[in-house]
């Protein structure tokens, strides 16, 4: 059997970007919180049965939100332009022990109703 589960987190951040629309708005320094959510993948494990311990992965989610949470976005290190579509990546990225078992990334804004999935 194959088994997904998941784990999210939120975060606080500003940034800036260059659009066709709203460009004025989009231009200067404005902020959001923007929500993630990252699924694995994978088969349970005969002694823990687990894909994977939850507590592990939640620890390894904190380092990329603490990357990321109250943060001027424009600033990360491998983060630009900093769009839904880059968010998606940089948090995938950011996890490297887990992309053999990584199937989904999505990060969206509630607020707008906007959001975006990378699937793997």
């Amino acid at each position: 059997m194959r088994f997904t589960i998941s784990q999210r987190f939120f975060f606080d951040a500003a940034h800036t970007l260059k659009r066709e629309i709203e460009v004025e708005g989009s231009r200067r320094i404005h902020g959001h919180t923007y929500h993630a959510e990252v699924w694995l993948a994978g088969e349970r494990d005969p002694v823990t049965g687990m894909v994977i311990d939850l507590g592990l992965l939640r620890r390894r989610l904190e380092d990329v939100r603490e990357q990321l949470d109250h943060h001027l976005l424009d600033d990360v290190p491998g983060l630009h332009p900093p769009t839904l579509e880059n968010l998606c990546v940089f948090i995938a990225e950011a996890l490297p022990d887990l992309r053999a078992s990584l199937a989904r990334v999505r990060v969206w804004r509630e607020a707008l109703g906007d959001s975006c999935t990378v699937e793997f």
